[in-house]
């Protein structure tokens, strides 16, 4: 029995086997983001420190305070704050207080680094890859023997929450709700708020979107964005009048695009059969779905990296250039490795298929479908 009139009356056994239990307190600096383990930095910012180095590395000069007058942020804190914003999609006066910075800086901070991935984007987002066309060819064969493909192509709605005035109805997709249609090249993103309107929804809080256009090669990542377009434009305009359809018309790229029905077939972009009969035309719609699944876990992966592309809480024009340095973060991301963070399933798109296909397109779908499926 211990004695109540010594000063420690625990046993001598047990405060040695205390002591070597006993893990040494680690005092890290809380003005260096850095200086805490990869699985918080994942967490919070989607990168490892090695990769937050990278991007400061990168953003350095278009974004480094000259002085440290009135306790400047470093560029790693700026960074950090723009990846903390990606990651979360909170608002601002959140990252202000996890970061124990005022709200106007946060905002200043996340612009300076939006504009500064801007001037990169046509280093990390080109097309048909950063690998060589035969590899990519390659690449998709491997997945379902679908061949000569370089790339797949659909758009997403991105929802925007803010007040558009006179050109709100540009911005009402089909679905009755406010979008900014995004394209992109190789795979295909869908970020899709369904809230409908009624009487006793308050107009302010209703989600535009845009429409974002995108492709991707088959390593998932992003060759091509076109994020201009409100959310009422169809897939198929959005393509038509894209750079990348004039330069697949002009003969500059050996391969083919795939895409689902909301796109009209061409000789360099095929889509489904629509009515497919058993045996060749059947194998030809299974593969091709097995190809472009490819572009759906692209989008699953890029909206489990950065969450504010649920909802953007900016103008259509902010909007555009959040998504377009959120694209160039998800390849660099893809480039070195990163830890991919758990993705939610995300709802099947709606298509508003087009009937009409071009005679060239259905002559190269019927082509490949007899030379490879029969």
């Amino acid at each position: 029995m211990a004695s109540p009139f010594l000063p420690n009356p625990v046993d001598i056994s047990a405060q040695i086997v205390r002591r070597a239990l006993r893990r040494e307190r680690v005092f890290r600096d809380r003005q260096n983001p850095l200086d805490f383990p990869d699985t918080y930095l994942y967490e919070r910012y989607r990168f490892s420190a090695e990769g937050i180095c990278y991007i400061c590395e990168l953003l350095e000069p278009h974004i480094a305070n000259v002085t440290r007058r009135s306790h400047a942020l470093t560029v790693p804190q700026m960074v950090c704050i723009a990846l903390r914003f990606f990651a979360s999609g909170t608002y601002l006066y959140a990252i202000g207080d996890a970061e124990n910075l005022g709200k106007n800086t946060v905002c200043r901070t996340i612009r300076k680094v939006v504009l500064a991935l801007q001037g990169y984007i046509n280093g990390f987002i080109v097309f048909p890859g950063h690998l060589s066309t035969m590899s990519i060819k390659e690449g998709f064969y491997k997945i379902a023997g679908f061949p000569r493909v370089i790339g797949a192509i659909d758009c997403t709605h991105v929802a925007i929450s803010t007040a558009l005035g006179e050109h709100e109805a540009d911005y009402v997709n089909r679905k009755s709700f406010h979008s900014l249609n995004v394209q992109v090249r190789g795979f295909f993103i869908c970020i899709e708020m369904n809230i409908s309107l009624n009487n006793n929804f308050n107009r302010t809080m209703i989600y535009r979107t845009f429409n974002l256009q995108m492709t991707c090669d088959h390593e998932c990542m992003i060759t091509s964005l076109d994020a201009k377009w409100p959310g009422s434009v169809h897939d198929s305009r959005i393509f038509r009048e894209s750079v990348l359809c004039q330069r697949f018309e002009e003969g500059l790229f050996d391969g083919l695009l795939v895409g689902d029905r909301g796109y009209a077939c061409q000789r360099f972009l095929l889509t489904p059969h629509p009515d497919p009969h058993t045996g060749p035309q059947n194998r030809f719609n299974v593969a091709l779905s097995k190809t472009r699944v490819k572009i759906e876990m692209t989008f699953g992966i890029l909206k489990a990296r950065f969450n504010c592309l649920r909802r953007l809480r900016v103008s259509p024009e902010r909007a555009s250039q959040i998504v377009a340095a959120c694209a160039i973060l998800h390849n660099i991301a893809t480039i070195r490795k990163e830890r991919v963070p758990p993705q939610n399933q995300l709802l099947p798109d709606e298509i508003d298929p087009i009937t009409l296909d071009h005679p060239a397109g259905a002559a190269v779908r019927d082509a490949i479908t007899t030379q490879y499926f029969t």
